[in-house]
């Protein structure tokens, strides 16, 4: 069966057809057999049901580099010259052990290292064999406008919030459109990649960081129903710089393509979460504990979690010998003095000068501590290259020159500053610095998570080894179970150190304080700190991020066979829509036919106003000359009942629809209601008490002051906030607000208070659509013309009144049955109703096509 009308299938099916598609990993080949070739027997030869084991769980995980080591191997001239090794610091890697030891892990990236194509064929199955990696090769000039163009030299800087002002401002670009082709290039070439490793049924794919923002897009492309998860280790910018990337939909809607989106912290997802709302106009809900975005019938979840370090890895390397010697070589080399560790990327974001300047003013304000106080400034080497990390790096050389010549003077062999650079140090050495060190200082002005202070700590955990060299009484010996950090409030790990001294890295003087206080703090207040860092890092490990990112990615895709899964738009506009198995779109050709069966009894037609029968951003709220036509050709059918059912009051819709003489009207709600043109309006039975609006209209009037765009619309039964031309963000708190302080404040009065689409209304209790129904239903029957066929059309949270009341009006056993009923909101949305029009303008086609089965089925007037 192919692939194709396996998802034509699912179209209509659940679990059915989930066993045909598992399918072997296109990556794993058998020796000298073509892949074809295997398939072809696997069809020949199928392996008995009751004999076939299990097929195991397998995660994918994306990302832009391989877990792999790559060095060059001269020695071997008939093969790939290349060694593999897998590279036991990379995260991607360390992330497999919250995954059960059954399940298979897959990777997907790129090697770092150019490789000849002569051997791409060769190194891919070498990969796959013996590391279960499927490495991506990008044409080189795809890759250096891809990494170095768009995502270093553009993205990264943005998400940092640097923004591009000018050509010349350091360490950001402009947005190129030949940077952002080759960055769509890039993650086409990856999903390619995946595709071949992917069971799509089975497996699960976790994307990660900026570098593959467009991925999941063209995943869910092909694959609607695939486990899609994407974790982002760099900040969310907030959406006033966000808004300024020119393709920011088109990043937003690959984001909403995944079943789960995770972050660092609760900021990046507010932002995020933000630009939803500003841009596509989303809004999100938390139920239950969970964060979720309703897009298109589906629902996205947010996962906030900060990656943790692991533990496994840094604390083999504190139990083992080697560390010992050069544990002793440091605390010789800083005898009598007091350390200050830092180890930091060289990029503009880490802060390391404003670092070396709050180094000097310490020096500077406390002249006994010179001579006695030492920082350790380790850089790893840039990740990127150019202008602006010469720039940084000669900055930060020039700094730490200054501050030792100044404060260096007179001390033999004495620097304030010990500027490590040139080359990466391993994890043993950077692990007996930070266990030397009294204080680590993490000074970023912006990063995303920053795990340097998480490894500072366990490593001053200690180990046995190190313990039995806390016997010497000099100062520089190894202090067990003790520490202290100084961490900005601009990374994500300082919410989860809430035992820190939080700086703000841009004040010198704070900074230097702080140092200043970690320096003469005591050794109890030291220990407290320590014992509550290290109890969250130690438990909040990689695995426990990875197992509970996993775990919710399972909970998200739940319910994925439950649903129908239709693509809608084109290129990075794609994305699905899912329908619940029995919501679907409402076609002419079944209600016309129905319509025509029923020529013969009464019919009963419902339409709502804003939002259905005309567009809610138009700015002219009148009927058009369309719509006014094709209602005056429904109700010239004297088996019609044609009602518009609005919140609006009678004297707007009284005056839109004077030329509509047969046309039924109930107005705000139904507290009004006319039947034709020359009928008065009858009042909804209610006992009405206005001296509720002497109470809501004065804290109205309140918000509407200190709302920008808001308005008080005052109806003879209701008073409504509209706040439709606010600021959205601040018109939703504002709402939910206003919301709350009108149920207090009416809580003894007989009204209600309801929010709707950018409104908060306060009407009268048995007041709503639904009761239009049922009165409306009531009163044809009394009258002897029981409708035969109901159609009731509307787009607004008050309209989902009347579906429910004709969901109780059709299963009421002992109401007179409906032979046809059509309930349809427009746009796709969980909904009351079973069918569903995607805009006004199939709503018009609707009706006019029922208007045209009326014109057949009355002769000519002359013909009477």
């Amino acid at each position: 069966m192919s692939q194709s009308c396996i998802e034509c299938l699912s179209l209509i099916s659940t679990d059915d057809f989930r066993v045909i598609n598992r399918r072997p990993p296109a990556a794993i080949k058998l020796p000298s057999i073509p892949i074809q070739q295997q398939q072809q027997q696997q069809l020949r030869c199928p392996p008995s049901p009751a004999a076939a084991p299990p097929p195991p769980e397998r995660r994918v995980v994306v990302a832009n580099h391989l877990p792999i080591r790559a060095t060059p191997d001269p020695d071997r001239l008939s093969t790939a010259p290349w060694r593999f090794e897998l590279d036991e610091d990379s995260l991607y890697l360390q992330l497999r052990d919250g995954f059960s030891p059954e399940t298979e892990v897959w990777y997907v990236g790129c090697l770092k290292p150019e490789i000849d194509p002569r051997y791409h064929e060769e190194i891919s199955q070498t990969l796959a064999e013996k590391f279960r990696c499927v490495p991506v090769f990008l044409p080189p000039e795809v890759l250096n406008n891809f990494y170095h163009g768009f995502c270093k030299h553009y993205l990264w800087p943005l998400f940092h919030y640097l923004l591009p002002i000018s050509p010349a401002h350091g360490g950001a670009a402009r947005f190129d459109r030949k940077n952002w082709q080759a960055y769509v290039s890039a993650n086409k070439i990856f999903a390619q990649r995946v595709v071949e490793v992917l069971n799509p049924e089975e497996d699960s794919i976790w994307i990660h960081d900026y570098h593959l923002l467009l991925l999941p897009t063209f995943l869910r492309k092909k694959y609607h129903r695939v486990k899609l998860g994407f974790f982002l280790h760099s900040p969310f910018p907030s959406s006033e710089i966000y808004r300024t990337i020119p393709v920011r939909e088109e990043i937003l809607r690959a984001l909403l393509n995944c079943d789960l989106v995770g972050f660092h912290t609760f900021d990046y997802a507010r932002h995020f979460l933000s630009c939803c709302s500003r841009m596509l106009g989303l809004d999100y809900e938390s139920k239950r504990g969970y964060i979720g975005l309703e897009y298109f019938g589906r629902t996205v979840s947010i996962k906030i979690l900060p990656v943790g370090i692991h533990m496994g890895q840094l604390e083999s390397i504190l139990k083992g010998g080697e560390i010992v010697e050069k544990v002793k070589e440091l605390k010789e080399r800083f005898k009598g003095k007091t350390l200050i560790v830092g180890v930091d990327d060289l990029d503009i974001f880490k802060g390391i000068s404003l670092k070396f300047l709050a180094m000097g003013r310490l020096l500077e304000q406390n002249p006994d501590l010179r001579g006695k106080v030492v920082l350790v400034q380790i850089c790893n080497p840039a990740r990127s290259k150019g202008k602006d990390v010469r720039e940084v790096e000669d900055e930060i050389q020039s700094v730490a020159n200054s501050v030792n010549r100044r404060f260096g003077r007179g001390q033999d062999g004495y620097s304030p500053i010990v500027f490590i650079n040139g080359g990466a140090l391993t994890t043993l050495e950077k692990a007996a610095y930070y266990a030397v060190a009294e204080c680590c200082a993490v000074n970023c002005i912006r990063d995303g998570m920053n795990l340097v202070s998480y490894k500072y700590t366990v490593c001053r955990q200690g180990s046995p080894v190190l313990d039995q060299m806390g016997n010497d009484d000099d100062v520089g010996k190894v202090e067990k179970k003790k520490s202290v950090l100084i961490v900005s409030e601009f990374i994500g790990c300082s919410p989860s150190l809430s035992g820190a001294i939080r700086v703000n890295p841009w004040n010198i003087e704070a900074v230097a304080s702080a140092m200043s206080d970690a320096i003469t703090m005591k050794d109890e207040e030291k220990r407290m700190r320590h014992e509550k860092h290290y109890k969250y890092i130690s438990s909040h490990d990689v695995a426990y991020w990875a197992r509970s990112f996993d775990q919710d990615l399972e909970r998200s895709c739940r319910d994925h066979y439950n649903k129908r899964y239709w693509g809608v738009g084109f290129g990075l506009g794609f994305r699905i829509v899912a329908l619940g198995p029995s919501f679907r779109k409402l076609s002419i050709e079944p209600i016309v036919a129905a319509y025509k069966k029923t020529s013969t009894s009464s019919r009963l037609i419902l339409l709502d106003y804003d939002g259905t029968m005309t567009p809610q951003a138009s700015v002219d709220k009148s009927p058009s000359d369309e719509v006014i036509t094709v209602l005056n050709r429904l109700c010239d059918d004297p088996r019609n009942v044609v009602f518009i059912v609005s919140g609006r009051g009678k004297e707007p819709l009284s005056k839109w629809f004077s030329r509509c003489p047969k046309l039924g009207i109930s107005a705000e709600h139904g507290y009004f209601t006319s039947w034709t043109r020359e009928s008065s309006w009858e009042a909804c039975p209610v006992v009405m008490d206005s001296d509720w609006k002497k109470i809501a209209e004065p804290v109205m009037e309140l918000y509407t002051e200190t709302t920008d765009g808001s308005f008080i619309e005052h109806k003879e039964s209701a008073l409504v906030w509209h706040y439709q031309e606010a600021d959205a963000h601040f018109g939703q708190s504002q709402a939910k607000e206003l919301l709350d302080h009108l149920e207090n404040v009416l809580a003894n009065e007989p009204v209600v208070v309801k929010r709707g689409q950018h409104i908060v209304e306060v009407k009268p209790q048995g007041v709503s659509k639904g009761i239009v129904v049922s009165n409306l239903v009531s009163t044809m029957q009394s009258e002897g013309k029981s409708p035969d066929f109901l159609l009731c059309i509307g787009d607004d949270r008050s309209d989902e009144d009347m579906f429910e009341s004709i969901v109780r009006q059709v299963e009421n056993p002992q109401s007179p049955s409906i032979a046809e009923v059509f309930a349809c909101t427009v746009g796709q949305k969980p909904s009351m109703a079973k069918y569903y029009l995607d805009d006004t303008s199939d709503v018009i086609m609707l009706l006019q096509g029922l208007a045209n089965a009326s014109a057949v089925e009355r002769p000519p007037r002359n013909q009477v």
